[in-house]
């Protein structure tokens, strides 16, 4: 399979968490690549939930190998991090679900075992300003990619990707907080996935070819439950099928932190830090 095109692309944007937490439990999580351009140069890192972080005895990250440039499909490599949770920068407000690690380090500790990692970063550049986000209508179709509830082509190491749209307008931040929902099938395992919204190009050459949108929207975060009647809860997608999760019904609705958050954390690093 050739990479070229944005979908094929997104297949690689995302990196497998798998994790053993404090419990004994294990779990898996969506972490992706982002890549930030600012004035002492580009810094890429991963991305994921704070609260896939916390908590966790041990974790590691799943990639596919890189062979004369092209993605080595089926060829894994996991690349295991002593101290799991220090090892991640957390946004600066601890309300905001998100960790970042560098990317630079990690990439060496694989040379260091003779593996060159392939993937495909999402340019922070396609996070949407005020001015876009406004421009957006109310609904929206989203794409997201990730491991829900853990499923992924184990054979080729591909994610899964799913549709939805936005269930509150983009331009507005839902309940006073920089994030929006989206209608979608969000389930454990689909915690750290980024969202984007996308929608390909329309019409036949030669027949007005309508423009494609594409943009960085943000990151899954939670999902609304109804524990009781007429009582809905978000709650941070967790890593592990719990009984919680098993127990109550979960109703489509998808809570996204806001891609602009990501620049937050991301600029909050290099604020403190320089490669």
């Amino acid at each position: 399979m050739e990479i070229n095109s944005i979908t094929k692309k997104l297949l690689f944007n995302t990196i497998r968490v798998d994790t053993v937490l404090e419990d004994g439990s294990e779990g898996s999580g969506t972490a992706f690549v982002v890549a930030h351009t600012h004035p002492r140069g580009t810094t890429t890192f991963i991305v994921t939930n704070r609260h896939l972080v916390d908590g966790v005895r041990r974790g590691g990250l799943v990639f596919t190998q890189k062979r004369n440039g092209q993605p080595a499909f089926g060829e894994r490599f996991q690349l295991n991090i002593e101290d799991f949770p220090q090892a991640w920068f957390m946004h600066p407000d601890p309300e905001v679900d998100l960790a970042i690690i560098p990317m630079r380090p990690l990439e060496q500790a694989a040379r260091d075992q003779g593996v060159e990692l392939y993937y495909q970063v999402i340019d922070s550049r396609l996070a949407p300003d005020a001015a876009a986000l406004r421009a957006l209508d109310a609904l929206e179709e989203v794409l997201f990619v990730g491991y829900p509830s853990g499923v992924w082509d184990q054979v080729n190491l591909m994610p899964i990707l799913r549709r939805g749209t936005t269930a509150t307008p983009m331009a507005l931040d839902f309940e006073g907080r920089a994030e929006f929902l989206i209608d979608a099938a969000v389930y454990p395992g689909s915690s750290g996935s980024p969202v984007f919204v996308y929608q390909p190009e329309t019409g036949r050459p030669g027949q007005g070819m309508g423009r494609s949108k594409f943009m960085f929207a943000g990151v899954v975060a939670a999902v609304f439950f109804r524990e009781e009647a007429n009582h809905l809860v978000p709650v941070p997608v967790p890593a592990n099928n719990s009984a919680m999760v098993m127990g109550s019904e979960m109703i489509d609705l998808g809570l996204v932190i806001k891609a602009q958050a990501v620049l937050e954390v991301i600029n909050a690093y290099l604020g403190k830090w320089v490669e």
